[in-house]
């Protein structure tokens, strides 16, 4: 009699602790995954902001799973589905498409930037939440200053302005990153340049930064924020946005030709494809125990997933790493149960570890259980060791950590480079 078969879509956080929870469950599992890399996707602002090179936040799929016998990785696209006679269809880049049968599908698709529709942000803006995303913005920040040296009007004109919208921790992250880059780094390699003329410009709808967070944590935010450099706007939403400006809806206009887009995400349209049903920013249902009602054998987790946070408001868990890794090993163990005959779990509890923000140079926050708060440079600390530790490969580990020591030490960072591999962005 055959294995069950159980195909994972996804390789990101979720995914790949769904795999791993199911290496001694009498399964066969399926990986699927358009790259064949794991993205560590916390890091990406240090690869927009030249503190890390790609390679460093990226781990090949095949090699983290390489020891797990009864799995195989897919590249491919999943483009939709037959639920009823359990198929799931994929794409190649060849254009082949492919029928791949299944037990139990889990969707971890992860998330997808969401705009909420603000005219010229799809066109100008530039996301932050894959690494392609990342190097294309590294891009556009290096050829802004290397233009602006060449034409010196171009000041005026915004080159430098760099407006970073959303106050949670990743507009905290790359504000702090951008500020420290301009007036570190790039003051040094453009001597001719007024780089001191470089603004960094923070929107945030709300009247705090950092939301998740209590109010001493985000007092501290601003406050390092502001001694930094960084002109932080609370209480301000973005209208619209052309290539060469950003127009507040106060009416206020920057003249800016970089907009970063830090202020929310969606869930990967993946869930629609299938034909599944979906609730509040595009998130798949599911019931207490992580399954899709109604789909017996389906389940959805991570960003994708509209999990409830259990409180009595209806709330939603955050899109968080650590959310999409519990409920991915609480769905290999509910897969693992089913297959040997032992009774599931009625319900997914996911237990908050704490939250962490940089705000650059030896600087954070960090808020854990049991009321522990840290700030300044041991909350720092406790986030480089923390990112470290969650790197995929030692190979990386080795390297993330030696680009940090020399960045702190010197006030240098390596991979300033501009790599163009397809059409350039618009603005």
């Amino acid at each position: 009699m055959a294995r069950p078969h159980v195909v994972i879509v996804g390789a990101g956080f979720g995914g790949l602790a769904t795999a791993k929870a199911l290496h001694r469950a009498p399964v066969d599992v399926t990986l699927v995954d358009r790259h064949n890399f794991h993205t560590f996707q916390p890091l990406l602002y240090q690869v927009a902001t030249s503190g890390l090179a790609s390679a460093d936040v990226a781990y090949p799929v095949r090699g983290i799973v390489a020891r797990q016998a009864n799995l195989a990785f897919r590249q491919a696209t999943v483009i939709g589905a037959d639920l009823e006679g359990r198929i799931v269809h994929l794409h190649h880049d060849d254009h082949d498409v492919a029928d791949l049968p299944f037990d139990h599908l889990v969707v971890a698709a992860g998330a997808t930037a969401n705009t909420f529709g603000i005219p010229g942000v799809d066109r100008h803006g530039f996301p932050l939440y894959n690494l392609a995303d990342a190097v294309r913005l590294r891009n556009h920040v290096l050829e802004r200053f290397e233009a602006a040296e060449a034409r010196p009007a171009l000041v005026d004109d915004g080159a430098l302005t760099f407006v970073v919208v959303g106050g949670g921790p990743t507009g905290v992250e790359v504000a702090g990153a951008l500020t420290e880059l301009f007036h570190r780094v790039l003051r040094r390699d453009l001597p001719r340049l007024p780089v001191e003329r470089a603004r960094v410009v923070l929107v945030e709808m709300q009247d705090q930064l950092l939301a998740p967070f209590r109010a001493p944590s985000q007092r501290h935010a601003l406050e390092t924020l502001t001694e930094r450099g960084v002109e932080v706007r609370l209480g301000a939403q973005v209208a619209r946005v052309r290539a060469d400006r950003v127009v507040l809806d106060d009416g206020e206009e920057l003249a800016a030709h970089t907009l970063v887009w830090a202020a929310g995400v969606q869930a990967n349209p993946l869930g629609r494809a299938l034909g599944l049903a979906t609730g509040r920013a595009g998130r798949i249902v599911v019931g207490a125990d992580l399954q899709v009602p109604g789909r017996p054998g389906v389940w959805a987790i991570g960003d994708v997933a509209a999990i409830a946070s259990g409180g009595r408001d209806g709330e939603l868990l955050p899109q968080l790493a650590p959310v999409a890794i519990q409920s991915g090993r609480f769905v290999g163990a509910q897969i693992a149960a089913a297959t040997t005959g032992r009774a599931p779990a009625t319900s997914f509890r996911y237990r908050d570890k704490g939250t962490m923000a940089t705000i650059g140079r030896s600087r954070a926050v960090a808020e854990l259980p049991l009321g522990i708060r840290l700030w300044g440079l041991p909350a720092w600390l406790a986030w480089l060791g923390l990112h470290l530790v969650m790197l995929a490969g030692f190979r990386n580990r080795i390297s993330v950590f030696a680009n940090w020591a020399w960045n702190w030490l010197t006030y240098d960072r390596g991979p300033r480079l501009i790599f163009r591999s397809g059409p350039r962005r618009a603005g």
